[in-house]
C-alpha cells in the first residue's frame, strides 16, 4: 500500500514525496491556527489527522527507495536539494511515529489550555522542520530548517507564560550560541570539501582548517541534542513550558536531529578516528555530560525536573559512545538514542499525567499515587528500568554496548559509565517510590476520591512505549538490523545484536544495579521516606557545598556567559565615559586654562615682553648650536 502510494505522489503529480513531508505539517499547522478557540475539537482532530498524515508519508519512505530532488536555488552551490537513504529514511520515521504518539496524548492534556491552538501550531512546524532537517542534502538548506526550530523552540517555550519570557530567552541565547558555532562549522566544512553537497563530503583531513570544522559543526550538533555546555535551559523549561513539549522536543526530535548530525560529522564528513585527540575530547564532552547531569537529577524534589536532567544525562551515553568511533560504540549510541527517546518520552508522559490528575510532580505533594493510577504506574516503572539498564528492556542493550566501547578506548570513560547508571538507578528508585508508592499523600486541594487513572487518550501511547522497551529489548535484533547497516563497512561483519558479548561487563552492570538497590534500601531505612532515600548522597562534606552551587545556578554556563556580557557591558560603560571625560572636561578645562594664563600672560609690561623674546631667541640660538 505504502509503495502505492508513493508511487502515485512521486509520478501521477510530478510532485515529489520528499517536498511533501515538509509541505504539509506547514499548511495543515496555518490551518489549525485560524480554526475558531471554540471549536477545540475540530482543531484536535485536525492537528491529530496532520501527524498521521505524516506517519503514511514516513512510513512510505521508509519501504522505498532512495530518493532525491534537486532545484536550483542560488549561486555558491546552494541549492534546494533533499535525499533521502537508509540513515534519514530511519529517523524520518521514528521522529513521525514519536510525533503521532505525543500529539495523540497532548490532543487530552490541552484541552481547557488557552493556547491549545498555538501550541498545536508550533508542534506542526516544528515537525515540519525537523522533517526538512533530516531531508536536505544541501548544508546551507539543512541549516535553514535548522535555525527555524529556533522560533519554534521559543514559542513552545513561551506559550502561557508571556509575562516570564526569561526562560524563553535563555534556550534561545543557549541554542543561538550553539548554532552560530554550526553555522562557522558548515562554512568551514563546505570550503575543505568544495561543496555544500552534504552527499559527497567525504572524510575530511583532520588538520588545519578542518580540525575547527569539525570542532564548529560538533558543538552544533551536540548543542541541539542537549549536551553540556548548552543544557541548562532545559530544567527551567520543564517547570515552565507545557508538558508535551518536553515530551516532543528536548526528550525526542532535538536529541535525534542532534545526534543525528553528530553521526554524519563523525562517521561521513570527517575523517574520525578512534583514539584522537578528537575522539578523546568527545567522549570527554560525553563523559562530563552524563555524570554531572545525573548527579543533578539525583537530588531534585520534583518529577519534570529530574526528568528533565536525565534528559541531558542520557545524551552523555549517547556522545560517548559515537565519540569512541569505533562500530560498537557508534551503533550503541544510535540505538541508545532510539532506546532513549522511546523511555523518556514515556517517562515525561507518566509526569504529565501524575501533573493533569493531582494538578502537581512536586514529590513533597505527592506520594502513593499507584493506587489511583496503576497503568500509568506500571509504564512508568517500565520506562524507569529502561533508562536504568535492566535486562532485557532496551536501555540494557544499547549502554551495554557504549560500556564495551568505553572500556575499549579507556578505563576512566567506562568508570564515568558505570556512576552514571549508578546515579541513574538510584534517582529512579526515589522517584518511583516517592511518586507511586509509600502512603497516599496529595495536595490540599485534591481529595482522594476524585484521583482516577489519566484519559485513554494519554494512557494509550504511554502503553505503546513501554510496550516498545520490551519490544526493543528482547527483540533487540530487529531495531539492530536497521542500525548496522548504516556503518557499511568499517562494521567488519560484525553482530551486535542478541545477549551482550562480554558476561563480565554484564555482571559488572548488574552488580551495580544491585548496590543501588541496597543503596535506597538503606537510605529508606533511615530516613522513613523514598524522597529522602538518597540525601546521605546529597549531605556528603563537600559534595553539600558543591551542590549548593549548583542549585543557586554558579555553575551555568549561560549564567557565566550573562556575567561575561555584563562586564564586557560595564567595561565598554567606563570606557566610553572616560571618552566622553577627556572630550568634555579634560579638553575644556585645559583650554579654559590655556586662555586664562595667556589672558594673564598678556598684562602689557614692556620688560615682560622683552623679558620672554630674549628667552625664546637664546633658546633658538642653543638649537641651532646643538644641531651643528
Amino acid at each position: 500500500m505504502f509503495n502505492a502510494l508513493n508511487s502515485l505522489i512521486t509520478s501521477g503529480s510530478g510532485v515529489n514525496l520528499l517536498i511533501i513531508m515538509i509541505i504539509v505539517p506547514a499548511l495543515l499547522a496555518l490551518i489549525t491556527i485560524i480554526i475558531p478557540k471554540r471549536s477545540y475539537f475540530g482543531r484536535a482532530i485536525l492537528f491529530l489527522i496532520a501527524t498521521v498524515v505524516n506517519l503514511l508519508f514516513a512510513i512510505s519512505l521508509f519501504v522505498g527507495e532512495e530518493m532525491t530532488m534537486l532545484i536550483p536555488w542560488a549561486d555558491f552551490g546552494i541549492n534546494l536539494s533533499l535525499r533521502v537513504y537508509d540513515f534519514s529514511q530511519f529517523m524520518v520515521l521514528a521522529a513521525a511515529c514519536f510525533a503521532f504518539l505525543v500529539a495523540l496524548y497532548s490532543i487530552s492534556f490541552m484541552r481547557n489550555k488557552s493556547y491549545s491552538g498555538k501550541f498545536f501550531f508550533y508542534y506542526l512546524i516544528t515537525l515540519a522542520l525537523v522533517n526538512g532537517a533530516l531531508l536536505a542534502n544541501n548544508l546551507v538548506v539543512m541549516l535553514f530548517f535548522w535555525e527555524g526550530l529556533l522560533v519554534t523552540l521559543f514559542g513552545m517555550t513561551i506559550i502561557g507564560n508571556a509575562k516570564r519570557p526569561a526562560v524563553a530567552m535563555k534556550a534561545l541565547i543557549l541554542n543561538g550560541v550553539a548554532d552560530l558555532l554550526l553555522m562557522f562549522g558548515i562554512a568551514i566544512t563546505a570550503m575543505q570539501a568544495g561543496t555544500m553537497a552534504m552527499d559527497m563530503i567525504v572524510d575530511i583531513p583532520m588538520e588545519g582548517l578542518g580540525i575547527v570544522g569539525f570542532v564548529c559543526m560538533m558543538l552544533g550538533a551536540i548543542g541541539k541534542a542537549g549536551s553540556m555546555p548548552f543544557h541548562s535551559w532545559i530544567p527551567d523549561a520543564a517547570e515552565q513550558a507545557p508538558l508535551p513539549f518536553m515530551a516532543i522536543l528536548p526528550a525526542a526530535l532535538e536529541k535525534m536531529l542532534g545526534i543525528y548530525l553528530l553521526v554524519r560529522v563523525c562517521l561521513t564528513f570527517y575523517d574520525f578516528t578512534p583514539g584522537s585527540t578528537l575522539s578523546i575530547v568527545v567522549m570527554a564532552i560525553g563523559a562530563i555530560t552524563l555524570v554531572l547531569a545525573v548527579a543533578m537529577a539525583l537530588i531534585q524534589k520534583d518529577m519534570k525536573k529530574l526528568l528533565s536532567y536525565h534528559a541531558i544525562s542520557q545524551v552523555g551515553y549517547m556522545i560517548l559512545g559515537i565519540g569512541t568511533a569505533l562500530p560498537v560504540g557508534i551503533v550503541g549510541g544510535i540505538f541508545h538514542m532510539i532506546n532513549h527517546v522511546i523511555y523518556k518520552c514515556c517517562l515525561f508522559l507518566t509526569a504529565g499525567s501524575v501533573e493533569k490528575q493531582a494538578g502537581t510532580t512536586d514529590l513533597n505533594k505527592i506520594s502513593g499515587l499507584g493506587r489511583f493510577m496503576p497503568i500509568t504506574a506500571i509504564c512508568f516503572i517500565i520506562a524507569a528500568l529502561s533508562i536504568s539498564g535492566v535486562p532485557p528492556f532496551n536501555g540494557f542493550f544499547s549502554k551495554e554496548l557504549i560500556f564495551d566501547a568505553a572500556l575499549e578506548s579507556g578505563v576512566i570513560f567506562y568508570i564515568a559509565a558505570i556512576l552514571g547508571a549508578f546515579l541513574t538507578a538510584a534517582s529512579f528508585l526515589k522517584l518511583g517510590h516517592a511518586a507511586f508508592f509509600g502512603p497516599v499523600k496529595l495536595p490540599e486541594d485534591v481529595r482522594e476520591k476524585d484521583m482516577m487513572e489519566a484519559p485513554g487518550a494519554m494512557l494509550l501511547p504511554m502503553i505503546v512505549l513501554a510496550a516498545f522497551c520490551i519490544f526493543f529489548g528482547v527483540g533487540n535484533a530487529i531495531p539492530l538490523s536497521i542500525i548496522q547497516p548504516l556503518l557499511g563497512d568499517a562494521l567488519g561483519g560484525a553482530n551486535f545484536a542478541g545477549w551482550p558479548h562480554s558476561t563480565v561487563l554484564v555482571l559488572i552492570s548488574i552488580g551495580v544495579l544491585l548496590l543501588a538497590v541496597l543503596n535506597h534500601y538503606l537510605g529508606y531505612r533511615r530516613t522513613g521516606e523514598g524522597i529522602k532515600a538518597v540525601d546521605h548522597i546529597h549531605y556528603l562534606p563537600g559534595l553539600h557545598q558543591v551542590y549548593n552551587c549548583a542549585e543557586k545556578h554558579y555553575f551555568d554556563p549561560y549564567n557565566i556567559l550573562m556575567l561575561l556580557f555584563k562586564f564586557i557591558s560595564y567595561l565598554c560603560f567606563a570606557i566610553d565615559r572616560c571618552i566622553n571625560w577627556i572630550y568634555d572636561v579634560l579638553f575644556v578645562k585645559t583650554i579654559q586654562g590655556a586662555t586664562t594664563a595667556m589672558k594673564n600672560f598678556n598684562s602689557g609690561s614692556t620688560s615682560r615682553y622683552i623679558a620672554w623674546m630674549f628667552t625664546g631667541m637664546a633658546f633658538v640660538l642653543m638649537m641651532f648650536i646643538l644641531l651643528l
